[in-house]
């Protein structure tokens, strides 16, 4: 039953994720006709359409001059928004590269142990409120070295005595040792 649910939820996540890719092509789609219209018509209201027909030579070339001189215009913008693009991008180059600089170059101080006591924290965190005295050593167990010695009391005794107790084996060492007396005779 579980290899079915996962087989299931499997399926359902392909086919949902397929539906997704779907809807997102078709919004790009349309984005992209959008995007075009709107070219389209940014283009029909900046540029109006040329007459040229029934012109004299003088007029068309009268014409002609009009357009290089708006060419010339649109170029000299272009040229100025390019140079100022150009500017930002080596000005945020140069941020990053000092921004890098100064990671690399900041060295952390080592690190002191500063012995402050709970009195001495707490005015610095409370300031003048700071009016009980806390003293957290008095409450304390003392502990002497030699209280700890005396309770330990040493005890040193033959090791022979115990072995057959700690061996286990009584009955093998009796046996070993009746096997041992009659070629020590």
């Amino acid at each position: 039953m579980s290899c079915h649910k996962g087989c299931f939820y499997r399926c359902f996540g392909l086919f949902f994720q397929s539906l997704m890719l779907a809807k997102a092509k078709e919004e790009w789609e349309q984005e992209q006709i959008d995007k075009q219209g709107e070219k389209e018509r940014y283009l029909a209201e900046r540029i109006t359409p040329l007459r040229t027909s029934g012109l004299s030579f003088a007029q068309l070339q009268d014409l002609c001059r009009e357009l290089h001189e708006k060419v010339d215009i649109v170029d000299e913008e272009r040229y100025d928004i390019e140079a100022k693009c150009n500017h930002n991008t080596r000005e945020i180059k140069d941020l990053k590269l000092k921004v890098l600089d100064l990671r690399g170059k900041f060295k952390r101080p080592p690190l002191r142990r500063v012995r402050v006591s709970a009195d001495a924290m707490l005015r610095a965190l409370l300031g003048s409120k700071h009016k009980v005295s806390m003293d957290l050593r008095a409450n304390l167990k003392s502990v002497k070295k030699e209280d700890t010695e005396k309770e330990r009391p040493v005890e040193v005794g033959d090791w022979r005595k115990n072995v057959e107790a700690m061996s286990g084996m009584e009955g093998r060492k009796k046996m070993f040792d009746a096997a041992k007396s009659p070629t020590g005779q």
